[in-house]
């Protein structure tokens, strides 16, 4: 019986605020196996309905200045105005593992963790419009107006760093950006690049 062994896959996701990129990486958990959140660690405080350990290890900033210290994390940078950062020993033992990773975070992170995993995968998700990007933070209420403009200012630089990236994903329609997300999954998982041995 064919069989194999590979390496898990970092998937680096990044996106303006309020395009989607993280219920878009939910959705296609849902559907499909092997693949959860690298779970990133920040200093701002946890939204309604969040978990500790789940959607962010919440830290104070001293802890967090600790682990910037001790060379524990990938990438951090400040981010409207809190700390976030990836954390690196959890995605060396999950992928040495085989698991493949989301990682959820801005385009700032993003290009340090692809320089740092060459073999990382880069998916950037288009908001249709900045009117999109404003109803959504509207919608989510939990963020201010000033730091809702001041998220909209910054889509436009993070926008123009798409090339930065391997997939450019519209997410103009919500359930064909899931489709087309897993089809990118479906086809590095694929890829000889990864195995690590083929057996019969």
């Amino acid at each position: 019986m064919f069989k194999r062994d590979r390496v898990g896959i970092l998937f680096v996701v990044s996106a303006p605020s309020g395009a989607g990129k993280t219920s878009l990486c939910r959705a296609v958990m849902e559907r499909k196996g092997g693949i959860s959140f690298s779970v990133s660690a920040t200093t701002r405080p946890p939204r309604e309905g969040e978990v500790h350990g789940r959607d962010y290890l919440f830290v104070s900033r001293e802890e967090f200045q600790r682990m910037v210290e001790n060379n524990e994390l990938v990438e951090w940078a400040e981010v409207h105005g809190h700390l976030y950062g990836t954390p690196l020993r959890p995605l060396v033992t999950k992928t040495d593992a085989g698991e493949d990773l989301f990682l959820d975070i801005d385009v700032q992170g993003a290009e340090n963790v692809l320089r740092y995993f060459p073999n990382s995968v880069g998916i950037f998700v288009m908001p249709r419009s900045k009117e999109v990007i404003y109803q959504r933070l509207r919608s989510r209420g939990t963020e201010g107006e000033e730091e809702i403009e001041r998220r909209i200012a910054a889509a436009d630089a993070e926008i123009a760093r798409f090339q930065l990236f391997h997939y450019l994903l519209l997410n103009d329609d919500f359930e064909r950006a899931v489709e087309d997300m897993c089809a990118i999954i479906d086809a590095e998982r694929q890829k000889i690049a990864y195995l690590r041995e083929v057996w019969w």
